[in-house]
């Protein structure tokens, strides 16, 4: 039958990290399981990741690099694919200036450090992520606060867990897996859920917290409110390590409960009693997700969620939102060489004077990129390099996107199929799986750990997209290394590990220290929390956080309620697909064949609605088609509809993109956007519904 050989890896068919055993087999993935000795996945693994197999050797797949020629793919070699590029890459920045060119990632492939690096090299400061409004725009926003991203210490057992807009055992998203949220809820921790749909995780929580979408910054308000009015908050804390206690408590106080039960439909009291019960119970974490951030309330939600943290002492102790210490590697952000760009590069970023937040992370809003291809302001993009991506579906008002890529000169996507963006490309680059790459994967997460990679396979002539940059950038004069595992010894050098010394051991874990703001303060300009930022301060911004009512809702376009009397809240997550991935995996497609809307029975009659219909969703922007599912457990003004569809089995080059891709209906203009970090609503609009 063959000898089977297991190799111990790390999945990334989602955000990452989970510890795999895959089964090889004459030189073939067979079945990949969990690795019970994962110190992050304690052996568990989502649907997304026993799948990846059928992902890995689907017939469909394109392993070897494609040009476009008379509107057909032919097949090329990567001499000849890279050796194009280059030179296109190279007129482009001559006769223009290397900010011309665009290079845009998705959510990712842990391949933030050598993407980063092949750009600043490049010289162009543009750099196209979903970080605006997912996860780096929390890191950015908290970093002004506390100098590093808060997460969850369930290794420390929290007593009391607040689920915040997240369903972790479906997403295990970024730093967070599932099982670790389960097994503290198994051992007894109260659970608070903010959620306006009742899902799993509301079911099982002590108290629900039904919001209006969107509203989470005001409902922060609230238990900030409370916290404060009855004295639940740590003195010794706010006292020594809040900036601008004062100036803050005032603004608390225009959000009295009266009024947040108005904006967020939460009555006060179940507000009272739920932050009675996260401030009064020692320890308390909150876990959070993107619905808080996929607003234009973005980064004053995420400080506020913050300050409930710092105020009730739940600070970087032991059980509440700690401030891991990462391992002794070398950070993305010095391996990326950030100071390869000069101040007047940087100065050229599209944005930067607008999103001052966003720069700080270094990326930019994708409604700049659209304006600057379809407008030529301040600037036009001449060519792109998209790499794990697919913003013709991921991104707000995808009509745009479509347009701006379609007109860019030259345009380039790695990735594993043929995708609507991908389509319009002149050049495909067949990037490996996590089943064929060597990496020291987690490096850029906030978890404590970094763990091992390990190249399972290879299939056609994929490479893993590190290689691709590297590659790419040699044959553009840039310096990298000869090969990608020359690249992780100086990723791990700190360590003191060479890359095959790591892969054997599997992974490194900073040694976690509890309450470092004791000895050296917070990484903050005033070594503070700073609920009153300096840094916003000098940017021209309020100091302080606030709700802003949503650019699009009954409160703030009531002229719209006649036509569009629903409120959408866009982007329900399945277990099965990773935003717009997976949809032509069998397995995973036959447990979600259709794309959803869920609906409440009242609304559906009255809407002459069947369960199981075909429904059009209509926004101001456009109209789309999802398949109907009843939910009493949402409020009967509120359409909740999944994201990222596509028809991978429709012809190209479209794949039915617009038939029931949500992201049609949402607005990406600037007055909705989040002025600090340039976040989208992707989450909220107005909407009706109808039978096809």
């Amino acid at each position: 039958m063959g000898e089977v050989k297991k190799i111990r890896t790390a999945c990334r068919s989602c955000h990452g990290g989970c510890g795999v055993i895959a089964h090889v087999k004459n030189g073939k993935v067979i079945k990949v399981e969990g690795d019970s000795d994962s110190p992050i996945s304690h052996g568990t693994l989502c649907s997304k990741g026993l799948a990846v197999t059928q992902m890995a050797y689907h017939p469909d797949r394109v392993t070897h690099p494609m040009k476009k020629v008379d509107g057909k793919w032919q097949r090329i070699t990567w001499d000849e694919a890279l050796d194009e590029i280059a030179t296109r890459f190279q007129s482009v920045k001559d006769e223009y200036g290397a900010e011309h060119i665009v290079v845009g990632q998705g959510t990712g492939r842990d391949y933030e450090s050598h993407l980063y690096r092949f750009a600043n090299q490049l010289g162009t400061p543009n750099v196209l992520t979903a970080g605006h409004m997912c996860y780096v725009s929390r890191v950015a926003s908290t970093l002004i606060t506390v100098g590093s991203l808060p997460i969850c210490d369930y290794r420390g057992e929290p007593k009391c867990i607040i689920m915040w807009g997240c369903n972790p055992q479906w997403t295990n998203p970024d730093e967070y897996k599932g099982g670790d949220f389960w097994t503290n809820y198994k051992k007894g921790s109260k659970l608070i859920c903010i959620d306006p749909r009742k899902g799993f995780v509301a079911k099982k929580a002590d108290l629900w917290l039904q919001l209006r979408p969107g509203t989470d910054a005001a409902l922060a308000m609230g238990f900030l409110n409370v916290i404060i009015d009855e004295d639940l908050y740590d003195p010794e804390f706010v006292e020594n390590y809040i900036n601008g206690w004062d100036e803050f408590k005032e603004r608390v106080k225009e959000f009295s409960l009266d009024r947040v039960e108005e904006i967020t439909w939460v009555d006060k009291e179940l507000i009272r009693k739920a932050a009675r019960l996260y401030a009064r119970t020692k320890p308390a974490c909150i876990h959070w997700g993107v619905p808080t951030e996929q607003t234009n309330n973005c980064a004053d939600c995420t400080r506020l969620i913050t300050g409930l943290m710092a105020a009730t002492g739940n600070l970087d102790a032991p059980g509440g939102n700690v401030l891991y210490v990462t391992p002794p590697t070398r950070t993305v952000s010095e391996f990326s060489r950030h100071k390869d760009l000069s101040r007047e590069q940087l100065a050229k970023r599209l944005g930067g004077d607008q999103f001052k937040l966003g720069g700080r992370v270094a990326l930019i809003n994708p409604k700049k990129a659209w304006d600057s291809i379809l407008t030529s302001q301040p600037y036009q993009l001449k060519a792109g390099l998209l790499c794990g991506t697919n913003p013709v579906i991921t991104r707000a008002n995808a009509k745009e996107a479509y347009a701006a890529l379609s007109k860019l000169d030259f345009l380039v996507v790695m990735d594993f199929f043929l995708t609507p963006t991908a389509e319009l490309a002149d050049i495909f680059l067949p990037s490996g799986t996590w089943l064929e790459q060597d990496h020291v994967a987690d490096n850029w997460k906030r978890h404590g750990f970094v763990v091992a990679r390990q190249k399972c396979v290879e299939i056609g002539e994929c490479w893993q997209d590190h290689k691709i940059f590297m590659e790419l950038g040699k044959k553009m004069g840039q310096e990298w290394w000869p090969t990608v595992e020359d690249s992780l010894d100086y990723l791990l050098e700190p360590s003191g590990l060479t890359w095959d010394e790591f892969k054997t051991k599997g992974y490194l874990k900073g040694e976690m220290v509890y309450h470092k703001y004791k000895e050296r303060g917070f990484s903050t300009p005033t070594g503070k929390v700073e609920l009153y930022s300096t840094v916003l301060e000098k940017w021209g911004y309020d100091p302080l956080p606030k709700y802003t009512e949503l650019p699009e809702s009954p409160v703030s376009k009531p002229e719209l309620l006649e036509k569009f009397p629903y409120i959408l809240n866009a982007g329900l997550r399945t277990p099965t697909f990773f935003h717009s991935a997976n949809r032509n995996q069998p397995w995973l497609r036959e447990i979600r064949p259709d794309p959803i809307v869920e609906i409440h029975p009242d609304t559906a009659a009255k809407e002459n609605i069947k369960e199981g219909d075909w429904v059009w969703i209509e926004s101001p922007r456009g109209k789309i088609k999802e398949k109907a599912k009843f939910n009493k457990g949402i409020d009967p003004s509120v359409i909740v509809a999944e994201h990222g569809w596509w028809y991978p089995e429709m012809e190209a080059p479209g794949y039915g993109w617009d038939i029931s891709n949500i992201n049609i209906l949402m607005d990406n203009s600037y007055e909705t956007l989040d002025p600090a970090i340039g976040s989208t609503n992707l989450r909220n609009c107005l909407c009706n519904v109808s039978p096809v």
